[in-house]
């Protein structure tokens, strides 16, 4: 007789902490915030769904309205806003000119603190982008629907590039800057890329990476898989230098610096896409196997991150709003980019690591900049805690929010991140995205 064991209780497994007391926000906080109307909470209700979603897409510009808000007729293949027509880089920057075209749109903080801090704004990122988006269109000869393979650091060529890319329809698939040569060239094959596009070198934990290696491997490996790189596009990271040790190869690599010359305050007219066009694809790591591509679609993709980034984030126009991320990663795609930005906020690039040269560089680069929305994972706020638990209080900066993303945060580190970090001043909240 075979005997079955009955099967454990959710208490028997669940892990349980503590009671912990309730932290109410500051009234202060609280006469500003986005969600503190209970309104929106009973709008959002379960059977307001999916119609409630039509607040988020009304945060952003349509050149032809939705007729529908959720089409589910063939699942599992969902359609938001269905039969309406948008663009996600004129979202992002056009539409903010007649406001706020002087105000930041991204300071780039560089990893050496002896490098000054890089500011954009609005009408300095729409020149550029405009002139990269030209540079693809009428160098590489991409159109809407064509795939194109980033695999850059932390610099704010990065962010200028997908929104040169959003503007034409083309989809950009972005790779960790971290990931291998390998990892992009296989990840180029998958959506069969014709132009990858590379930064020379970057600064990492205090080393001079030289990136550009990464691309012939990548080349390399793409071709083993059948898939032929026409052109590299390299980024300089700074102009007028070579950082990287690795020849350029004739026919098929070119500096970015190099050709921008040719167009000059080039304007290309963004592209109107269909809700459902692809604004990007984004592959799972492939720590459990051969990477997965998820596609993300321009209408319901724009509209959920710009909604988040008000409601979840709090960001308003006069933010400045720093999300400790990589761009390479969901987190940094949806509240470094494209949700702060359809918002008219100012988004932070840093692209070294928080620890270097001490603990401390987070909160002066806080103060330096006057940061109020501070975004990052329980891992980092475990590793700021314990390389620099007193850090903090030596800075004068002042946030009234903090996000944690990744996995869930623990009583201690929640404790800290709210005691020493937000000095009882911010609130905290907890999100859980994937890829």
């Amino acid at each position: 007789m075979t005997t079955v064991s009955k099967p454990a209780e959710i208490s028997d497994i669940a892990v349980h902490w503590r009671e912990e007391e309730y932290v109410h926000p500051s009234a202060r906080f609280i006469g500003q915030a986005n969600l503190v109307d209970p309104a929106v909470v009973e709008r959002f209700k379960e059977e307001n769904f999916p119609e409630c979603y039509r607040e988020y897409a009304d945060l952003l510009t349509w050149d032809r309205y939705w007729h529908t808000t959720l089409d589910t007729s063939t699942p599992p293949f969902w359609k938001w806003f269905v039969g309406g027509t948008l663009n996600a880089c004129y979202n992002c920057v056009d539409r903010h000119l007649a406001r706020h075209k002087n105000k930041a749109a991204i300071i780039f903080v560089p990893e050496p603190e002896t490098e000054p801090t890089y500011t954009l704004t609005y009408q300095e990122l729409y020149t550029r982008v405009n002139e990269v988006a030209a540079v693809l269109r009428d160098f590489c000869g991409l159109k809407a629907g064509d795939r194109v393979t980033i695999h850059m650091p932390m610099i704010p060529e990065l962010p200028i590039t997908m929104l040169a890319c959003a503007r034409l329809g083309i989809v950009h698939s972005v790779v960790f800057g971290g990931f291998s040569g390998e990892a992009a060239g296989l990840r180029a094959a998958d959506s069969d890329s014709r132009v990858m596009i590379y930064t020379d070198a970057y600064y990492r934990n205090g080393k001079l990476i030289d990136h550009k290696a990464s691309a012939d491997i990548a080349v390399q490996t793409a071709a083993n898989e059948g898939q032929k790189i026409e052109k590299v596009l390299v980024w300089r990271r700074h102009d007028g230098q070579d950082l990287s040790n690795t020849p350029m190869v004739q026919g098929r690599d070119y500096f970015m610096e190099e050709l921008l010359k040719g167009f000059k305050r080039a304007k290309v007219a963004p592209v109107s896409v269909d809700a459902e066009h692809p604004l990007f694809l984004m592959y799972t790591s492939g720590s459990t196997g051969k990477p997965k591509g998820c596609q993300h679609r321009t209408g319901g993709y724009l509209a959920y991150v710009t909604g988040t980034a008000k409601y979840y984030q709090d960001i308003h126009p006069e933010d400045v709003y720093w999300c400790l991320a990589d761009i390479g990663w969901i987190t940094g795609h949806s509240y470094i980019v494209y949700g702060p930005l359809a918002l008219a906020a100012t988004s932070v690039i840093f692209e070294g690591v928080p620890t270097y040269p001490d603990a401390g560089r987070p909160w002066r680069v806080a103060e330096q900049l006057d940061v109020n929305i501070f975004h990052t994972s329980p891992t980092a706020i475990r590793m700021l805690r314990k390389t620099g638990p007193n850090e903090p209080a030596k800075y004068d900066y002042h946030f009234k929010h903090m996000t944690t993303v990744g996995e869930p945060i623990e009583p201690e580190a929640w404790r800290w991140y709210w005691e020493v970090v937000g000095k009882r001043e911010a609130v905290i909240v907890d999100t859980w995205w994937q890829t």
